[in-house]
């Protein structure tokens, strides 16, 4: 029998480097505080409708085929997927009745793009191009690879690369660069949010997630991003390995800088390795209490650390189908994007907001009851850090109330209130305490210049032997595709120390 490796927490990234693990001949246990896999990979079932709780975009779908691939199974025996063309509609609240459907089919986008601002076509080719160069030095020399010491990127082969990806730009300015109009800049590059970050913030390489759906598409998997986190439940059960829900892990026990097992339920637990796909911050502050494992990321530190937005979520059960709204993804904008995202990171609380709609229905009729739909709304929020206001009944019922006003105004929509049939909502309390997100902040820690690649928390603890760390607030950073990645580095960094494989990247 294999070493024992326990990884705590069933999250995407906990399941795919528990997955990882066992097909490579561990003893892998998982230990899952709620009583359902995935995390915010998550599903609320009420009253006959089911939702996906968190991430519903799916990009990069051969990351989500790869980790069943590598253990010898079919895909498309676990999650069937389904391109979509349109890929997403955008409405613009002051003109409602004149959405654009942005198509991943380079000819249909052309003429929507021209349709929007002609004069624009040029630089929105010439943007394609250019993030494109920076994307293939990113993908073959920075997010595939971990960090482990600081020569790893301080060194003169590493550095030149770096330099291309031009990180001292933002992503709002890279765009004007390229672009003058505000409607099509807003469409791309918002999409800084999918990964917590205003793009008048984020350093300008993450427009290459819009250029991703652009030169490769979305994906839809049947029964909506849910059955992904079952099937790798499934694929990693079919392995041989073992997990348990409702364990709630209260520590990392560490020995003489080793990590030996865990204590969970007042009982110690041990194992060879430990692998924590808890939320970093959380974890630092809460599980690993040997303060000399800390190293740097102490309570302090930890604190001072910067952090993601947070979402608000309204999850409708609907009495009627609505063919009106012809697509699955829908987003709609408000006109001063700029003041909406500045109020979200200043903590002010919204009186204007853009928002986004999710209808798994139309894609996949057994979401929902017979001629019915369900709507996923997502508005995106300050994390309880940043916020100048309480969550309470009151701000819920203020947000609700602003969003159903705003989708009154389209077409198919304008008696959505009174066709509710079920109601649910997720706040930033939530995803506090449901799954210890750091301050409620639902993609981690921002992915800043200060907080990205090898200034991020790396799969290896550096001061703690045996222990590892993977999710969204490690490197390469948010976002379901790059958090495989980081489930990827993990295992791979786990087994090279077991193996005693010494990688010296730099120069390389």
């Amino acid at each position: 029998m294999g070493k024992k490796v326990i990884v705590i927490g069933a999250g995407v990234a906990g399941l795919a480097t528990a997955i990882r693990l066992q097909h490579a001949g561990y003893q892998v246990e998982i230990y899952e505080k709620e009583s359902l896999p995935g995390g915010k990979m998550n599903r609320i079932e009420t009253g006959g409708y089911k939702f996906d709780l968190g991430p519903t975009i799916v990009m990069m779908p051969e990351l989500y085929r790869e980790i069943f691939e590598l253990c010898g199974r079919n895909p498309d025996d676990y999650i069937p997927m389904e391109r979509l063309d349109p890929m997403y509609r955008v409405y613009y609240s002051d003109i409602p009745d004149a959405p654009y459907d942005i198509s991943s089919d380079l000819v249909e986008l052309a003429k929507t793009i021209e349709k929007i601002s002609e004069e624009d076509m040029e630089g929105f080719f010439l943007y394609l191009h250019e993030i494109y160069k920076r994307f293939m030095v990113a993908k073959t020399s920075i997010i595939q690879r971990p960090f482990r010491k600081s020569r790893d990127f301080y060194n003169l082969a590493m550095l030149k690369k770096a330099l291309k990806l031009k990180t001292f730009d933002t992503a709002d300015h890279f765009m004007s660069k390229y672009m003058k109009n505000e409607r099509l800049k807003q469409m791309i590059s918002f999409q800084t949010l999918y990964i917590g970050i205003s793009p008048f913030k984020s350093p300008s390489f993450y427009t290459m997630i819009p250029m991703l759906q652009f030169l490769y598409g979305v994906w839809f998997i049947k029964g909506g991003m849910y059955t992904m986190a079952q099937s790798m439940e499934k694929l990693f059960k079919e392995l041989g390995g073992t997990i348990l829900f409702n364990k709630n892990v209260q520590e990392i026990c560490i020995h003489n800088r080793k990590a030996t097992g865990i204590v969970v339920d007042g009982q110690n637990v041990s194992a060879d390795f430990v692998v924590c796909n808890a939320d970093f911050p959380y974890a630092m502050k809460n599980l690993v209490k040997d303060r000399a494992a800390k190293g740097k990321y102490t309570n302090k530190k930890i604190d001072k650390m910067k952090y993601s937005c947070s979402c608000f979520l309204l999850y409708l059960g609907m009495n009627r189908k609505y063919e009106e709204i012809e697509h699955v993804h829908n987003f709609i904008f408000n006109e001063d994007l700029k003041k909406n995202l500045d109020d979200i990171f200043a903590g002010n609380k919204l009186t204007n907001a853009s928002f986004y709609v999710y209808i798994a229905s139309k894609m996949d009729a057994s979401l929902t009851p017979d001629g019915k739909d369900g709507l996923y709304i997502l508005m995106p929020v300050s994390n309880l850090a940043a916020a100048n206001y309480s969550w309470n009944e009151e701000t819920i019922r203020d947000y609700r109330s602003y969003i159903l006003n705003t989708l009154k105004k389209i077409r198919g929509f304008e008696n959505i209130d009174q066709e509710i049939v079920t109601e649910t909502c997720i706040t930033p309390l939530d995803f506090e305490s449901k799954f210890n997100a750091y301050n409620g902040a639902t993609f981690g820690l921002m992915p800043v210049l200060s907080q990205s690649n090898h200034m991020r928390p790396q799969s290896k603890a550096k001061d703690c032997e045996q222990l590892y760390f993977t999710g969204s607030s490690t490197h390469p950073g948010a976002g379901v595709p790059i958090v495989l990645l980081s489930a990827r580095i993990t295992a791979q960094e786990l087994m090279h120390d077991d193996q005693g494989i010494v990688y010296d990247y730099s120069g390389k």
